[in-house]
């Protein structure tokens, strides 16, 4: 059985170019079989302009990051509640931890199972938290 495989570049979320070369799908989505796999790349606090959304503030990050996967699900079909998996990247693990109910009025319906790894920084000096997520239809 061929796997379909789709590339979806979200309107709502911005897209890294370098010059007019998109540099990566934010989303994957892989059907086989009537199942949809789908994957979301690791989204990181950028607004629709590339902006960083609440510098310094880990909060405020968690929350644009959740709307951008959120975001990113609904262009493939998906919701929140459809996620089984998420891993979290961040430069503070103690602050992270502070903001759970911002992490879970995303994710608690789906509670998917769940990594977190502290890291020394993530793309831009700014980011404080990325998450990726994979989520079945």
């Amino acid at each position: 059985m061929a796997a379909k495989r789709e590339r979806i570049q979200p309107d709502k979320l911005h897209v890294r170019k370098d010059g007019e070369r998109v540099l990566y799908s934010q989303v994957m989505v892989v059907e086989v079989g009537g199942t949809k796999q789908i994957f979301v790349a690791g989204q990181t606090p950028r607004d629709k302009h590339g902006n960083c959304v609440g510098k310094g503030d880990m909060r405020a990050q968690i929350e644009q990051v959740g709307q951008n996967i959120k975001d990113a699900l609904e262009a493939a079909g998906a919701t929140l509640a459809d996620v089984v998996k998420t891993t979290t990247y961040v430069t503070d693990m103690d602050e992270y931890f502070k903001h759970q109910d911002v992490r879970m009025k995303f994710f608690a319906q789906a509670l998917p199972t769940s990594t977190t790894v502290q890291v020394s920084r993530l793309s831009r000096p700014e980011f404080m938290v990325e998450i990726e997520a994979f989520a079945i239809v």
